[in-house]
C-alpha cells in the first residue's frame, strides 16, 4: 500500500519495534500530526478476553477529563416532562414516534449519540437493526438509557464516550485531538485506561491487556509497553 509524503515523514519518527512508555508514546502521536486538519487521537487496546462469552464483556462509558474535541450532536426519546428537561439541558433532536418514522422513512442520522428514556425503549426497539450496527442503540451499562436526561446530556457534551469490545476483542476509543497537547491527552488517557482495567471481567484469565497502540486519523501507530500500564493502574489504586 502506498502511503503519502506526511504519512511516510511521520513514520519516520516512529521506531516500529519499540514500545513507549504512554507519556512518551503521546508526546511522539503529536508530532505524526501533520494533516491540515486538527487529527483526533485514537487508542486501541487488545484484550485477552473473548466477547463471545457473556461473563467476559467489557463495556462502560466515561467522561473524559479535557473532553475529546468534539461537538456531539444528542437525539433523546422522550415524552413529557423529559422531553422538556432535554431540550432545556441542550440536546439536538427530541422526539418520540416522530423520531422513529423520521430515521425510517428518511434514513436520518445526523446525530452522533441516542439517548432515551425507559419507557422509550420499546418505541425504539424497532430501530434496532439501523441503530444497533452502528453502534448507537441506547444502553443502560452506557448511562444512555435514563431518567435523568438533563445529566446524560450534560456528561456528553462535556466528553463522555463509551468503549466496548469488537468482534476481535479490540477497544477502539477517542482520547481527544492532536491540538490538545501530550499534557491533556495524558489525563483522558489514564482515565479511560484506568476504567478499562477496573472493568476486568473475573473470567478474565491471564494477560488481560495484550496490546496498545496509539494513533492520529492520517499517522503511524506507537505501540505502549503494556507493562507500563499495569504499574500506573497500581499506583493509582
Amino acid at each position: 500500500m502506498k502511503r503519502g509524503k506526511n504519512y511516510q515523514d511521520s513514520a519516520k519518527l516512529v521506531e516500529r519495534a519499540k514500545l513507549y512508555a504512554p507519556a512518551e508514546a503521546l508526546s511522539l502521536v503529536c508530532q505524526t500530526a501533520k494533516a491540515k486538519f486538527d487529527e483526533t487521537v485514537e487508542i486501541h487496546i487488545k484484550l485477552g478476553v473473548d466477547s463471545r462469552h457473556a461473563d467476559q464483556q467489557v463495556r462502560g462509558a466515561i467522561v473524559l477529563p479535557n473532553g475529546t474535541g468534539k461537538v456531539r450532536r444528542v437525539l433523546v426519546f422522550a415524552k413529557g416532562d423529559n422531553a422538556k428537561a432535554a431540550e432545556a439541558a441542550g440536546a439536538d433532536y427530541v422526539g418520540a414516534e416522530d423520531m422513529v418514522a423520521k430515521i425510517q422513512s428518511e434514513n436520518w442520522f445526523d446525530f452522533d449519540v441516542v439517548v432515551a428514556t425507559p419507557d422509550m425503549m420499546g418505541v425504539i426497539g424497532r430501530l434496532g437493526k439501523v441503530l444497533g450496527p452502528k453502534g448507537l442503540m441506547p444502553n443502560p451499562k452506557a448511562g444512555t438509557v435514563t431518567t435523568d436526561v438533563a445529566r446524560a446530556i450534560s456528561e456528553i457534551k462535556l466528553g463522555k464516550i463509551e468503549y466496548r469490545l469488537d468482534k476481535t476483542n479490540i477497544i477502539h476509543c477517542p482520547i481527544g485531538k492532536a491540538s490538545f497537547g501530550a499534557e491533556k491527552l495524558q489525563e483522558n488517557f489514564d482515565t479511560l485506561v484506568g476504567a478499562v482495567i477496573k472493568a476486568k471481567p473475573v473470567a478474565a484469565k491471564g494477560q488481560y491487556i495484550r496490546s496498545c497502540v496509539l494513533a492520529t486519523t492520517m499517522g503511524p501507530g506507537v505501540r505502549v509497553a503494556t507493562d507500563k500500564l499495569a504499574v500506573r493502574n497500581e499506583s493509582a489504586e
